[in-house]
C-alpha cells in the first residue's frame, strides 16, 4: 500500500484506497491528482516525495471527498504546496463540514464528523485552466458529486476520479454514491468512448479499456433505478423505500451507510420524478412516492 508506480513517461501513481496520481514536472518538480484521505496518507506520500528528492509544488483535487482531499493540510503544512479544486468543490475542500451536512441534510451529529466524511480544512484556490502545468487537460465529470473532474496527463494518462467503481465495490454495496444521476450517466457514456493510453480509476484497477467498465456501471444505474420504481407500486416513504434497498441488496445499515446511500436514493428518487415514472403524493402530513 502507498507504493510508488510507474505508468508512463512523467506519471506515477501512488496506489492506495484511493489511487493517487503524481506527474513530474521537471527533475525536481512534481504535482500530485489528490491527496489520499488522511495526515497518515500525507505522512506516507511524503515519505515518497523525500525518497525520490522531489518538491510538491501544487495538489490538483479531483473533487472534495474526504479521501480525496484528506492529506491536503497535512501536505500543505509541510510543503507549502498550491491546492486547486473544481468549481463548487473549492469551497467543500475549505470548509469540509459542508460536505457531512450536505450528506444528513442538517447539522451532523459527532457519529457524522469523522475523517471518511469530513476532512482536515485546507486552503484551497479555484481550479482553472491557467492554473494547469503545461500539457495538461481538464475533463469534466458531472455526477458523482457537484463538480468532480478528471485529469489527462501529458502522456495521456487518464485520471478518472470517482466517475465509476470497480465491479467488486458494486457486488459488494451494490448503490454507489451519486450525487447528479442524470449527468452521471451522460458522464459515464463519455468515459466509454474516450481513449487514452491508460485510465486510472481512484477505485479500480489501471486499465488501458475503460469502455467494459463504464457500461457495466450504468447498467447498475438502470439496475437501482427500476428496483427503486418497483417498490413504488403503492404511496411508499423515503425511509421505507431505504430500509426495503438495504434488506434486498443485504445492506447494513449505520449512520455512514445512512447518509451515504440515503442521499443517492434521493437523487434517484428525484431523477426518477423528473422522468415522469414516479410522482410525489403528501397524506397525513407525509411525503410518499408512488409510480406514475
Amino acid at each position: 500500500m502507498y507504493e510508488l508506480m510507474h505508468l508512463l513517461g512523467n506519471t506515477y501513481c501512488i496506489q492506495s484506497p484511493t489511487n493517487i496520481g503524481l506527474v513530474k514536472l521537471n527533475d525536481k518538480d512534481v504535482c500530485l491528482i489528490d491527496s489520499g484521505n488522511d495526515k497518515d496518507s500525507g505522512r506516507k506520500i511524503r515519505q515518497i516525495l523525500e525518497a525520490n528528492n522531489w518538491n510538491l509544488t501544487a495538489i490538483y483535487n479531483t473533487h472534495a471527498n474526504a479521501d480525496h482531499i484528506g492529506g491536503n493540510k497535512y501536505l500543505q503544512g509541510q510543503t507549502k504546496c498550491k491546492i486547486y479544486a473544481p468549481g463548487i468543490d473549492c469551497a467543500f475542500t475549505n470548509f469540509p463540514i459542508l460536505e457531512s451536512s450536505f450528506l444528513y441534510g442538517g447539522y451532523p451529529c459527532k457519529d457524522l464528523r469523522h475523517k471518511f466524511l469530513l476532512a482536515a480544512q485546507s486552503n484551497a484556490e479555484s481550479l482553472t485552466e491557467n492554473e494547469l502545468p503545461d500539457g495538461f487537460e481538464v475533463l469534466k465529470l458531472p455526477g458523482h458529486f457537484f463538480d468532480m473532474v478528471g485529469f489527462r496527463t501529458p502522456d495521456d494518462i487518464v485520471f478518472l476520479a470517482d466517475c465509476l467503481s470497480s465491479k467488486k465495490i458494486l457486488e459488494k454495496y451494490r448503490i454507489s454514491f451519486i450525487y447528479d444521476v442524470a449527468s452521471y450517466i451522460k458522464t459515464l457514456e463519455m468515459v466509454k468512448k474516450l481513449q487514452a493510453k491508460m485510465f486510472v480509476p481512484s477505485h479500480a484497477a489501471i486499465t488501458e479499456d475503460i469502455a467494459e467498465l463504464a457500461q457495466y456501471n450504468i447498467e447498475m444505474v438502470y439496475e437501482i433505478a427500476e428496483k427503486i420504481v418497483s417498490l413504488c407500486k403503492e404511496p411508499v416513504s423515503f425511509e421505507v423505500i431505504l430500509q426495503r434497498l438495504f434488506t434486498e441488496y443485504g445492506l447494513t445499515m449505520n449512520f455512514e451507510q445512512y447518509v451515504l446511500v440515503g442521499s443517492t436514493v434521493r437523487s434517484y428518487l428525484a431523477w426518477l420524478k423528473d422522468m415522469d415514472k414516479l410522482n410525489v403524493l403528501f397524506e397525513d402530513n407525509m411525503m410518499l412516492w408512488m409510480q406514475k
